[in-house]
């Protein structure tokens, strides 16, 4: 989890009073030093997966089997040998020195350094899958694991996803101490819960709590708009005590089955005062086995714009309760409207269980692939509604993403790149250009290009999509120029042979 970052969030509805909030993500790494409707039917992808939720409380209340249940001896014994410190190291861009520069010439001390971040993980499978939060690791290009018996292991990227926050990564050893995925469904507010995390870079340490709410929606991930990756927020709120460190480590049972990834903390200080936020263990199911299977997120939609039903949509529309989803329009070639769904319906169940909000919609719809099939209760006028719909991708079809291909069309000399975002364009004043999104071993990496960088033309001619980026690249031979800009808007001149 990485310290010294702070956001603020306000407004909380009745006019609770404003605090900060400290979310470990990488805004500036420079700064960083840290970082009871039981699942009884699987969807048939999901029986296919390797990692899947525990038996134990798939057909059960969340309680422990403890005599005691305020006896967490179980649960930390469990749990601590399958929480690890992660420690990612990174390049730090950092500006030119105008004094250096009239010696070295223009952005001549311009560079990168090496920074050091570390959080938290949960090892999920004895042959070394590990779950963690994206920001934990973001742009790293060095991962170390170190075990609670103080092994050391170098950890490899398997896939990340920014809209939920979270990543997994793999080391090459057997026979790892794991810890079982549980149900998140199972939680009520007031259960107890463990978190297990590297709190100020001390090895596993273990904290108690309750759930204090579900499906928080707190406004803090960025997502990754310009791939159409947008934020999902559903967090288990609690008040186990979570600092900087507990990043992407574990929110457990008292019987030990995770059921959830802390994330977040509520402070004005940088440290814990009060509330901490994990995502629930079902969400993150779905990731991590969408990220091993396909190696990246299978986004499904349901195609309906959507808000909360308050007291004034109450009053507006005289509605009997504020139960359920207000559907407020439909995506023209979306799956919803195809099924019969309309404006003005409110969405009360997705497969019997329960939304009251839109993050838990959204929660439950996130947990499914394009393709499958969710039955849907609505209320119409007085009348209640069953509508079976087939999910779709962003595309408006049900095909899952090939990363493989993605990769194949997106890189080209040991380079991946994605378009600008509308926002990037406007704060860097140009209006065209493709951002090198990973960099390894190839051309443009020997040229003295880094990730981050913004390429606006190839030899003099405009570039402006990723596809038109790599064609060009394609068909050149001979010597090339590449122009562009970096993040902070000094302009960067690289030329190499093909």
């Amino acid at each position: 989890m990485k310290s010294s970052i702070q956001l603020t969030i306000a407004g909380i509805t009745g006019g609770l009073t404003v605090f900060a909030l400290t979310y470990f993500l990488n805004f500036d790494k420079a700064t960083i030093s840290d970082s009871k409707k039981v699942i009884v039917e699987q969807k048939s992808s999901e029986l296919e997966d390797e990692f899947a939720i525990s038996s134990k409380l798939v057909n059960q209340n969340f309680t422990s089997t403890s005599s005691n249940p305020s006896d967490f001896t179980l649960a930390a014994e469990k749990t601590v040998n399958a929480v690890v410190h992660i420690q990612s190291e990174y390049e730090s861009e950092y500006n030119s020195d105008p004094l250096l520069d009239f010696f070295w010439g223009p952005n001549g001390s311009r560079g990168y350094r090496p920074q050091i971040a570390t959080g938290s993980g949960v090892i999920i499978s004895k042959d070394g899958y590990i779950i963690t939060n994206n920001h934990v690791i973001e742009e790293a290009n060095k991962m170390k694991i170190t075990l609670n018996d103080g092994r050391e292991l170098t950890a490899q990227l398997v896939g990340a996803d920014k809209g939920t926050d979270l990543a997994l990564l793999k080391v090459d050893e057997q026979n790892l101490p794991y810890t079982e995925f549980g149900n998140s469904d199972n939680i009520d507010i007031g259960d107890w819960v463990l978190a297990v995390g590297n709190p100020f870079n001390l090895t596993s340490t273990v904290t108690a709590g309750i759930v204090s709410a579900k499906a928080r929606s707190i406004n803090i991930l960025r997502g990754d708009v310009s791939n159409n990756v947008f934020p999902l927020e559903s967090f288990i709120q609690t008040d186990a005590a979570v600092n900087p460190g507990n990043s992407g480590g574990a929110l457990v049972s008292p019987d030990g089955l995770l059921v959830g990834i802390n994330t977040a903390i509520a402070s004005n200080t940088g440290s814990y005062s009060g509330y901490s936020f994990a995502i629930p263990s079902n969400l993150a199911l779905k990731i991590v086995n969408d990220l091993k299977k396909y190696g990246t997120v299978q986004r499904a939609f349901i195609g309906v714009i959507i808000k909360d039903i308050d007291q004034e949509l109450v009053n507006e529309l005289n509605l009997p309760n504020t139960n359920g989803v207000y559907v407020s329009n439909l995506s023209e070639d979306g799956a919803a409207k195809d099924a019969g769904i309309i404006a003005g319906d409110i969405i009360l169940k997705v497969d019997n269980k329960e939304v009251n909000n839109v993050p838990e919609l959204q929660e439950q719809i996130g947990r499914f692939r394009p393709g499958d099939k969710v039955n849907i209760i609505i209320k119409r006028n007085n009348e209640t509604l069953l509508k079976e719909i087939i999910l779709r991708n962003q595309n408006g079809n049900t095909k899952l993403l090939d990363k493989i291909e993605v990769t194949k069309t997106n890189s080209i000399y040991g380079a991946s790149f994605k378009e600008l975002s509308y926002k990037e364009k406007i704060d860097l004043k140009i209006n065209h250009g493709v951002k090198i999104q990973s960099l390894n071993s190839g051309k443009l990496k020997n040229a003295g290009l880094k990730s981050g960088f913004i390429i606006t033309h190839i030899d003099k001619e405009p570039v402006k999509t990723v596809i038109e980026l790599v064609k060009l690249l394609k068909n050149k031979e001979g010597g090339i120029l590449i122009e562009g800009v970096y993040t902070n808007g000094v302009k960067g001149y690289f030329g190499f042979g093909l």
